[in-house]
């Protein structure tokens, strides 16, 4: 029997009383986290708003320090990314042009995405 049980608590945004259950008391104290301030649905908007709301939720940047990043200045995250530089080759296998996402060396060979994968069921 869980030492918790459910608890209603009033969003610090909206106003409005939220059930913060007995398996939520219990996933926060695990982590050490505190008891939440706002409801589900302002806890979600306020995400949204602060990670800039135009890409999905799983694929945004931390709020805090991301991935490479000195802590100094704008984030930068994998979608802040220059495109790709692609180099031209021809395939070693069927002679098809195409192109590849890294600079070829002469002493391999290089093939095309639909020649790579048939060698990779082989």
């Amino acid at each position: 029997m869980s030492k918790f049980n459910d608890r209603a608590l009033q969003c610090a945004d909206c106003n409005r009383t939220f059930t913060f259950t007995a398996g939520e008391q219990e996933f926060y104290t695990e982590r050490g986290y505190s008891e939440p301030r706002r409801c589900p649905d302002c806890r979600a908007a306020r995400k949204t708003s602060r990670a800039g709301g135009d890409r999905p939720a799983e694929r945004r940047s931390s709020p805090s320090r991301g991935y490479g990043d000195s802590g100094g200045g704008e984030r930068s995250g994998y979608g802040d990314r220059a495109p790709r530089q692609m180099f031209d080759i021809v395939c070693a296998e069927c002679g098809q042009k195409s192109q590849v996402p890294f600079r070829p060396r002469n002493d391999r060979p290089v093939y095309c995405k639909d020649c790579y994968e048939k060698l990779q069921q082989r």
